[in-house]
């Protein structure tokens, strides 16, 4: 499947997004591996939606456009379509009952962290006609609330004091993967990949291995958990 097919259509509303969000939230059962990566998105994507109405983004049209080509990519997977080898253990575990609520946040986060937002940037920049650094403030600030909401969720969804016994695998599974260090090499990995637009073949080549790299890092974090 190619990595790099091209989501350059004009750029729709956030609005859109959060509806279709809402809808896989009515439609999956509460227990499912998607869905509950699907509430941490939604409440960052309503939060991003706020922020660009109230003006807290110097250019809302590239934020607008950046967010929605990041959603997208994982909405296509979410709603039945082909999926990346970074979202496919999420798909294969989703209803594993050893696995908990806060890896399967955590999993796709990763996923869509690690190697949709990179593909985003490039999708955002297509769609606008810049560069990447013209979008890195926009990018810094979805980074920024992404930051927050996992100390959020960590703090929802993981076990409490009384459970610290079971906690223990969870806690050193978890402390193995840092969203501040997935989001600087995406960023990395986003600049080399508008670099190389010019050469298709090795821009394809760096998007799988960014997807499987990222996959092996989504299957750790949803290893399954005795009680």
């Amino acid at each position: 499947m190619a990595q790099l097919e091209h989501f350059t259509n004009s750029v729709d509303s956030v609005d859109a997004v959060v509806a279709r969000m809402q809808a896989l939230d009515a439609a999956l059962p509460e227990r499912d591996g998607i869905a509950v990566f699907n509430r941490v998105y939604l409440t960052v994507t309503e939060a991003v939606g706020r922020r660009v109405d109230a003006g807290c983004f110097a250019d809302p049209r590239a934020a607008t456009a950046l967010d929605v080509r990041f959603a997208e990519r994982y909405l296509r997977v979410a709603e039945g379509g082909p999926a990346p080898a970074c979202w496919r253990p999420l798909l294969q575990l989703r209803r594993h009952p050893g696995v908990r609520p806060l890896q399967f946040a955590l999993s796709g986060i990763n996923a869509h962290i690690g190697h949709d937002l990179a593909l985003a940037v490039v999708d955002a920049c297509r769609t606008l006609g810049c560069e990447p650094v013209d979008l890195e403030d926009e990018f810094e600030h979805v980074g920024d609330l992404l930051v927050s909401l996992e100390e959020r969720v960590r703090e929802e969804l993981m076990p409490g004091p009384d459970l610290l016994q079971v906690a223990d695998p969870l806690t050193h599974l978890l402390g193995s993967w840092s969203l501040e260090r997935a989001r600087e090499a995406t960023w990395a990995a986003a600049r080399a990949l508008w670099a190389l637009r010019g050469l298709p073949d090795l821009a394809e080549e760096l998007a799988h291995r960014l997807d499987a790299a990222v996959g092996c890092a989504g299957r750790m974090l949803l290893t399954p958990l005795s009680d």
